[in-house]
């Protein structure tokens, strides 16, 4: 049997990288975001979860959704798929890690490999997209 871990991310690319971030403990990067609670639509949940970990205010009218990307859950029995529902957003205020996140830093498509699976499968996609380049 199959379990999904449904959770939300920001996008955020500056300068042909992506924010990434890692939690206390882990070795992968990820992107920023984090599950539902019971009742929250994806805006609030992405927005709560992004001041909770990189301590910025998602504008909410500037929300837009980028993709949907599955993959093997790292660290997770053989068959738990983590679903990424992505969105990009302008926001106010100055990413710095907070709550469970230990380091924020800015990936490269070329680093891939320092990033969980669903994250890769992301970049591949950005820079498919033309929205980064290999650097």
């Amino acid at each position: 049997m199959s379990h999904e871990i449904d959770k939300l991310a920001w996008v955020h690319i500056k300068n042909n990288r992506v924010l990434m971030a890692r939690s206390h403990g882990k070795a992968m990067f990820y992107v920023p975001g984090g599950k539902r609670e019971a009742g929250e639509s994806d805006q609030a949940a992405l927005i709560r979860e992004i001041k909770e970990e990189v301590a910025v205010d998602l504008i909410p009218e500037t929300l837009s959704y980028l993709g949907t990307y599955y993959a093997q859950a790292d660290g997770k029995p053989e068959g738990t798929q983590v679903k990424l529902t992505c969105y990009q957003s302008e926001f106010q205020g100055e990413c710095r890690p907070s709550a469970e996140i230990e380091e924020i830093v800015w990936i490269s498509y070329n680093e891939k490999d320092k990033c969980s699976q669903v994250a890769r499968i992301l970049l591949e996609n950005l820079k498919a997209s033309n929205l980064i380049d290999a650097i």
